[in-house]
């Protein structure tokens, strides 16, 4: 600051106009006695700062005392008048106190290097450290410490140059990068797809990304918070203090971003959240491509170097669309399949185990980072990071990469119905509700303390659907298996009258989670050759799997799922199974019902694991009757949902009539196949069985090229009740024929009639679930079956068979 002399005498008195201060230079320079106090003055401001700096860590350098003076005498000794009027380079109280509060919106506009009137002003924002040196070429200046952390300087330079800062701290100095000299990392495209909520690669623009920007290597961080009052970025780079790192704000769009430089993979992070209250919060990101192994909760910087082997499946995955193709898929829980196996593990094990068992497909309960192992994964929190528990999302890759080599497709149940309320998460992100409805009657998910998603937002639709794209495209996941899509789909599920508002017509339909469903939907298809969307809906919605464009009687368009879970088929026929035979004929219609709607929609059959826990039994233990009988109770039924119209789906531990419940604790009792234990034979039995249904299955058209069209299927007889008898014909596009016989008496029915078409002159039996290397009795047909012309049942023609006890027969033409 110039000096001018006083009235009164000689003592100079501080101006602080930069107007006053331009006009006086000149009489400064004539007045040589004028120095002195600008002498005392200079002396004071370095005892001051020496005492700052003290206060906080306990030293000073000289040397940035001396180097403050030299910068400040050329400006005092200045004669000519200067075409620009030099300003302090020095932060105001405002800016200083938002960014030590964490409420800066935009750090960029005041810290770093800026042209100002005089020359470049050098701003730094370093807590702890003792100076800040601007190293630029040649160029090398040390900043004036104004206290609290922050450092400036002006130089006299005409453009702001390319520079890093040299910053000393108490036993270290560190020659880094400057944050805060770069440009946004992020282009309009991406900010306008995002404020349209149409950024269909979503986890591409937001998250933490290793990148190279402007030359040099860092990350760039970026998060979607509109309610934020500031944002900084923690983690193990800057000892978990943020203050130092404010990110800023581009814009209307709610997002908020910050490139730093010498950040890379592996890194530990979250995002500090000053709310609108005032407070802050420490939360994941909630775009984390890789998260810390739970309970541990921060986001990990991830960059990919996975090289993918599975070119030849992903060309030939749209040959068929999944209805017209065999689909029978095994369902697993990944951590407990075979507990303490990680990713790579399990890509040594579990592929060659369901090639083996001829399943096409195997589903993977929630892969999802989840806090809580007990909610199997159906309580999210990091929707874009396979959980750690079990290695890194490129080892995950690597599982889903050899289950394609091994010609078995990879679908992944996927939760977008709700979220827990862990308060490092998602819930009240940023203060206020945005992820979750504003309404917390709408919020607030009555059967699991978990929060429904606002389905009606587009910031919240968006990070949805790019999340079903995300797994598909970049994890090459085959399908997803919505779940709890009926608690989105009804306004007053599980609520009671006074807890819900109707729609803008009067209805219970959730109109936004409708058009987020076939948004998304539409989305994948369009986006992801041979991809399936599978719905778990347990009630009579209309449309789930017609197109999302066609109208249907209720004036909704379809959902535009692929297939649906077919729940009431699930429900009646293990209704009928676990009765005693001797009470079935009562209740036959459990059985043939389900032909009734079977073409309603695309369906598949589903024994899941959540029919084999909390006190509902493993399957072969619904069953009534001995062990033999509950053995051949449960292989007569896999027999007929292999036959019936849908794709199957069976929980693993069910294929080899494993007895006890599944827990995720411990998972399938493997050792009741091991042939030390006296019953193995029985458990080795029903698994072959699964082998050999899925084998024929596969090799029969019949079975599964019109599960969708009512061509493809016949009755022969299902009014048997009395017998407890079924049978059907399933038919391929050519006509060709499979006839399915189910006898779920505990009787062998000898010279049976069943009416078969005239144009079949023998029938061979390929598959009977009594025979002796399943643990049946061995009553086969072994020799080819041929019909004489006495019509039956309807038909111009018949056979008689020999019908085992609680058995499937299966025959085609000889």
């Amino acid at each position: 600051m110039t000096p001018r002399p006083s009235s009164s005498g000689p003592e100079p008195r501080k101006t602080t106009g930069k107007k006053t201060a331009g006009k006086k230079t000149a009489k400064a320079a004539e007045k040589p006695a004028a120095k002195k106090p600008v002498a005392k003055k200079a002396v004071a401001k370095k005892a001051i700062a020496k005492k700052a700096v003290a206060s906080k860590k306990g030293t000073q350098k000289t040397a940035a005392k001396k180097t403050a003076a030299k910068q400040a005498a050329p400006r005092e000794a200045a004669a000519p008048p200067r075409a620009e009027v030099a300003v302090c380079p020095a932060l105001d109280a405002v800016d200083r106190e938002r960014l030590l509060a964490g409420t800066h919106h935009d750090p960029h506009a005041v810290l770093g290097a800026h042209r100002v009137p005089g020359g470049v002003a050098f701003r730094a924002f370093r807590p702890y450290a003792l100076a800040v040196t601007v190293l630029s070429g040649k160029l090398r200046v040390e900043l004036h410490d104004d206290g609290d952390g922050f450092f400036s300087g002006l130089v006299p330079l005409g453009e702001v140059p390319v520079h890093r800062l040299l910053v000393a701290y108490e036993g270290t100095v560190q020659e880094v990068e400057d944050p805060y000299r770069f440009l946004p990392t992020l282009g309009e495209l991406d900010l306008h797809l995002i404020g349209e909520g149409r950024h269909e690669q979503l986890w591409r623009a937001l998250g933490a990304h290793p990148a190279t920007h402007d030359g040099v290597a860092g990350t760039r961080f970026a998060v979607w918070a509109p309610n934020a009052r500031g944002i900084r970025v923690a983690g193990g780079f800057n000892f978990w203090d943020g203050t130092g790192h404010p990110m800023r704000s581009l814009g209307s769009t709610g997002v908020w971003e910050l490139f730093l430089p010498g950040v890379g993979a592996g890194e530990l992070y979250k995002f500090e959240i000053t709310r609108p209250d005032g407070s802050r919060t420490f939360r994941a990101d909630p775009l984390a491509r890789r998260t810390e192994v739970p309970p541990a909760t921060s986001s990990v910087v991830h960059a990919s170097d996975y090289t993918w082997g599975d070119e030849e499946w992903l060309a030939h995955r749209a040959d068929a669309p999944a209805h017209e193709a065999p689909m029978s898929v095994y369902e697993v829980h990944l951590p407990s399949w075979r507990p303490g196996l990680t990713y790579r593990q399990l890509a040594e094990q579990l592929p060659a185990y369901v090639a083996d068992l001829g399943f096409t497909h195997v589903e993977l309960m929630p892969v999802a980072e989840h806090p809580f192992g007990g909610s199997w994964g159906y309580q999210v929190t990091g929707f874009y990071a396979p959980t750690a528990r079990l290695g890194g999302p490129d080892d995950f890759k690597y599982l889903v990469d050899r289950l394609h080599r091994a010609g078995i497709g990879v679908l992944m149940d996927w939760v977008p119905a709700h979220f827990p309320r862990d308060d490092w998460a998602l819930a009240e992100f940023d203060g206020r509700p945005l992820y979750e409805h504003s309404d917390p009657l709408r919020a607030a998910h009555p059967d699991w303390g978990t929060l429904e998603f606002d389905f009606g937002r587009r910031e919240v639709r968006n990070f949805l659907v790019a999340n079903a794209v995300y797994w598909c495209e970049e994890f090459h996941i085959d399908g997803l298996r919505v779940d709890a899509v009926a608690s989105m789909l009804y306004l007053d599920y599980s609520r009671e009258p006074g807890q819900w508002t109707p729609n803008e017509h009067g209805g219970r339909e959730n109109l936004d989670a409708v058009a987020f469903l076939q948004e998304m939907n539409a989305t994948l298809y369009r986006r992801v050759p041979g991809v399936m969307t599978v719905a778990e809906e347990s009630t009579a919605w209309d449309g789930v799997t017609r197109a999302t464009h066609h109208k249907g009687p209720s004036g909704f368009g379809g959902l535009g799922f692929g297939l649906k879970w077919n729940m009431g088929w699930m429900h009646d026929s293990l209704e009928y199974m676990s009765r005693e035979p001797v009470h079935r004929k009562y209740h036959h219609g459990e059985l043939t019902f389900s032909m009734v709607y079977a073409y309603s929609e695309n369906y598949v059959l589903p024994i899941s694991h959540d029919e084999v826990v909390h006190g509902k039994k493993s399957l072969v233990s619904k069953m009534p009757g001995d062990w033999w009988q509950q053995r051949a109770n449960e292989r007569a039924y896999l027999g007929w949902m292999w036959a019936h119209p849908g794709k199957q789906l069976l929980f693993m531990g069910q294929e080899f009539a494993q007895g006890a419940e599944w827990s995720e604790a411990h998972g399938p009792d493997w050792w009741l196949l091991d042939p030390e234990y006296g019953a193995a034979a029985d458990h080795r039995g029903v698994r072959d069985l699964v082998r050999d249904l899925n084998t024929v299955y596969r090799a029969t058209p019949a079975l599964w090229r019109r599960d969708t069209h009512p061509s493809g299927f016949a009755w022969v007889v299902g009014d048997a009740a009395d017998d407890d008898v079924l049978a059907f014909l399933r038919l391929d596009a050519d006509g060709t024929p499979l006839l399915a016989v189910s006898n779920f008496a505990p009787v062998v029915r000898s010279g049976y009639r069943l009416g078969v078409p005239d144009d079949v002159p023998a029938w061979h039996e390929v598959l009977n679930t009594d025979a002796a290397r399943y643990g049946g009795g061995d009553v086969l047909n072994p020799h080819p079956v041929k019909p004489d012309a006495q019509g039956w049942h309807g038909r111009p023609a018949s056979i008689r068979l020999t019908l085992p006890p609680l058995a499937t027969v299966w025959l085609r033409p000889a």
